[in-house]
């Protein structure tokens, strides 16, 4: 057995021991080559973002006011070169670990090039992240790196082309991912068309309606809302309520870093604030540790791997300090929704790979790659 984390407090209430053998969850066995004390800490699942444009990390906070058109003008316009690429999104996965975030969907639309896309894939090699990177030219997928096919929306093109998209990316094998508005008869022409279903990953959707949620939750089509960034520009009311009402899971992202903190916690509770305002209930906080674990995996494609701590699944695993005050055979995942942040992100691991441990990341030097990043994609290019 490779790894061995000892007493770790679970989520449900309860402490146990967890194996990690091969990359994956196994019942604890044998001697392990090294054991890690979790004592005071929480396990949880690795979070998963559902969509991320991860080259913009150097862009943080430039547009605390901008809007969509604003964002085309200031960000979307910039051309970084492959290795400008590379620092970026260096930067913007790291920034992901160590806010315990194991996976990402990168929408990714820095890639201009097979040489951008390279350079690309190659970050995520260096960081160690599990990503499914979004985008239009051939790379070859490796180890925790997967490729998605990047759809644009028909608001931005003809929906003669988003089909095409869609269809090609159903025909290889690989997720079609879309940004999507809903209640413009968008969602109920692609399920005329046939083109919902698993296959296809749709993010935003602020104008859903009812009928709309229906066609998603019962085709099975993914979908990831992003509801900081949604209601800072403006995009509109989240649709989360609606896609539950309508029996869908949806899985959250962070989108965009010019206005958004590049962790999952806000996101959890803004859905939750927002969710319990529109319903006039008291909607379990424990409920939107879904969101960012299993939820946000099935979205992607990847619920059958990851999103939950069992034997079998690829150990993708946070360890959260901030709660060994409370009662030890409590459920303290409300208290890990509602209360923690990236302070409290203790240890990371993906595939079984210690990759945060105390507190700092153990394969890159943040403050330095920050530093190294501070001019590449700077607010006047």
């Amino acid at each position: 057995m490779d790894l061995l984390i000892r007493n770790a407090r679970l989520l449900s209430g309860g402490h146990a021991d967890i194996g990690v053998d091969g990359g994956r969850f196994v019942e604890p066995h044998g001697v392990p080559a090294e054991v890690i004390d979790a004592t005071g800490l929480v396990a949880a699942p690795g979070f998963v973002d559902g969509h991320r444009h991860v080259w913009q990390a150097p862009l943080r906070g430039l547009g605390p006011d901008m809007t969509l058109p604003g964002y085309f003008d200031a960000v979307l316009s910039r051309r970084p070169t492959p290795e400008q690429a590379r620092l970026a999104t260096l930067l913007g996965a790291a920034e992901a670990l160590d806010a315990g975030i194991t996976t990402v969907l990168d929408f990714c639309n820095v890639i201009r090039s097979p040489s951008h896309a390279e350079a690309v894939f190659d970050a995520y090699g260096v960081s160690g992240i599990r990503a499914v990177v979004g985008h239009d030219h051939p790379a070859a997928s490796r180890g925790r790196v997967t490729q998605a096919k990047a759809v644009f929306c028909t608001a931005m093109g003809s929906f003669d082309d988003a089909r095409g998209g869609i269809l090609l990316a159903r025909e290889s094998g690989v997720l079609a991912t879309m940004h999507a508005g809903g209640g413009v008869g968008q969602v109920r022409a692609l399920s005329d068309a046939g083109l919902l279903g698993p296959h296809l990953h749709l993010v935003h959707l602020n104008g859903l309606t009812a009928d709309e949620a229906k066609l998603l939750a019962d085709s099975g089509t993914g979908v990831t809302i992003t509801p900081v960034v949604e209601a800072t520009m403006g995009h509109g009311r989240s649709p989360w309520t609606t896609f539950t009402e309508a029996g869908g899971r949806a899985g959250l992202g962070t989108d965009v870093a010019v206005n958004a903190p590049p962790d999952l916690f806000e996101p959890m509770r803004d859905t939750l604030r927002q969710h319990r305002m529109a319903t006039a209930t008291m909607h379990p906080a424990a409920d939107l540790l879904a969101t960012v674990t299993i939820d946000s995996a099935r979205a992607i494609g990847l619920g059958d791997e990851i999103g939950l701590i069992e034997p079998g699944r690829r150990a993708d695993l946070v360890l959260l300090g901030g709660l060994a005050h409370l009662p030890g055979d409590a459920d303290i995942t409300g208290a890990v929704v509602t209360c923690l942040g990236v302070p409290d992100v203790h240890t990371v691991i993906v595939d079984g790979t210690v990759v945060k441990r105390d507190g700092r990341l153990t394969l890159i030097d943040l403050p330095e790659l920050r530093h190294a990043t501070r001019r590449i994609l700077s607010v006047t290019s």
